[in-house]
């Protein structure tokens, strides 16, 4: 099951880029991004299900992992435009579809009692490339600054592994998720060009306030509650040499 699943995922982005070629020219950098998106997705996946899941799938999953594929194709659009005049229209709505099931994937899981702690890491996940790929589209228009948006989640896990307090589970917070899906959609909204410059600066600004604030409060709360380290001997044994 977890085969055909994952299987099923790299065929579907195998055809979306077929698909964005015929329709709009995809180029070679295009199909190289979105290639290597598909691979990574399917062997991450394979190997983290194979390790740990016992399950079926899952619609949830299945949901989570179309909008992979969409973000997969996004990723592709915005390789393309280093090379070409970048096709808005097709960006735009695969993103917004992405965005769109994103509060899909979390309904479905909870309605049909498949919640899992893999397939909320999997639906983290996708979001976080999803705003990685679009920062990298509006950093083009507003400054490489903008990047920080999505490198933020990255640096956030590079961190963890050298303070594994990091990795600490935190509170259910509607402040965290809000700041979250406004990324998407301040980062998606600018990059389909409605907004004039003054305002989309102002937008991803704030944006990135927000988000900085988000992870710093995060950051605050496992820092408070990390585990302490058990005292060394030399602190529990008042008869230590080094006890005076």
């Amino acid at each position: 099951m977890v085969r055909r699943e994952t299987a099923a995922g790299l065929t579907a982005q195998a055809l979306l880029l077929l698909l964005l070629s015929k329709a709009i020219g995809l180029g070679p950098a295009g199909w190289l991004t979105g290639a290597a998106v598909a691979i990574a997705t399917w062997a991450v996946l394979t190997r983290a299900l194979g390790r740990s899941w016992s399950r079926p799938f899952g619609p949830a999953n299945r949901v989570t992992l179309a909008r992979a594929t969409l973000v997969g194709g996004v990723a592709a659009l915005v390789a393309d435009s280093f090379e070409s005049p970048p096709p808005l229209t097709a960006l735009v709505a695969l993103a917004t579809v992405a965005l769109i099931l994103d509060a899909v994937d979390g309904q479905v899981a909870r309605r049909t009692g498949t919640s899992s702690a893999l397939g909320a890491r999997f639906d983290m996940e996708v979001d976080a490339f999803l705003i990685l790929v679009l920062s990298v589209f509006v950093a083009t228009s507003l400054g490489a600054w903008v990047l920080l948006i999505g490198a933020m989640r990255y640096g956030f896990v590079a961190a963890a592994r050298f303070l594994p307090w990091l990795n600490g589970s935190l509170p259910p917070s509607t402040a965290r998720k809000t700041v979250a899906a406004l990324q998407g959609v301040i980062l998606l909204t600018t990059a389909s060009g409605l907004l004039p410059y003054a305002p989309a600066l102002a937008a991803v600004i704030v944006a990135l306030a927000l988000l900085t604030w988000s992870f710093t409060r995060d950051i605050h709360w496992l820092f408070r509650t990390r585990p302490q380290q058990a005292p060394s001997p030399a602190e529990t044994n008042p008869t230590h040499p080094t006890s005076a």
